[in-house]
């Protein structure tokens, strides 16, 4: 399981510049990370001003990425069509898919994972899973670094 100071290096050396977030259980475990990084945690209220307020940091000409999770980008539904489609901005986000490993084994009636895929795909996201219990620093660089080239907005589906 990659830890968090592994994850705030890894986003430290993707060149991002804010961590636009609302900490979960899971991303939240991120946070005493972050005390000591150069990134700036930001934290908002609600999923749809993180989305609109990593807006006015790009267009400000920072790097920021948005972290929440899988319900909170349901709710940020709009505030995604918007800056994506509309302004055509290139909006980085992971999105922590709850119960995502307790679903692949079939012990979980929670719709999460199955509502995020299809929610990424309707507001037409290159998407990448990523699970940090199955996963290395290296391949985290990797998914990171893909993530970043993106020219597009693009999400990776963070398993939780």
């Amino acid at each position: 399981m990659l830890g968090p100071n592994e994850v705030v290096s890894a986003l430290e050396a993707a060149g991002f510049t804010h961590l636009v977030w609302i900490p979960d259980s899971h991303l939240g475990t991120w946070e005493p990370a972050l005390r000591n990084s150069h990134l700036a945690p930001v934290r908002v209220c609600r999923e749809g001003e993180a989305v609109a307020l990593a807006a006015g940091l790009i267009l400000g000409g920072a790097r920021p990425l948005v972290a929440v999770q899988c319900t909170g980008f349901f709710e940020a539904g709009d505030a995604v069509r918007n800056v994506a489609h509309d302004l055509k901005l290139p909006l980085k986000l992971i999105i922590g898919v709850r119960s995502e490993r307790v679903a692949r084994t079939g012990k979980s009636g929670d719709n999460c994972p199955h509502f995020a895929t299809k929610l990424v795909e309707a507001w037409e996201l290159p998407h990448t899973r990523f699970d940090p219990a199955e996963a290395s620093a290296l391949e985290l660089t990797g998914a990171l670094k893909a993530l970043v080239d993106q020219p597009t907005p693009a999400a990776i589906l963070w398993a939780e």
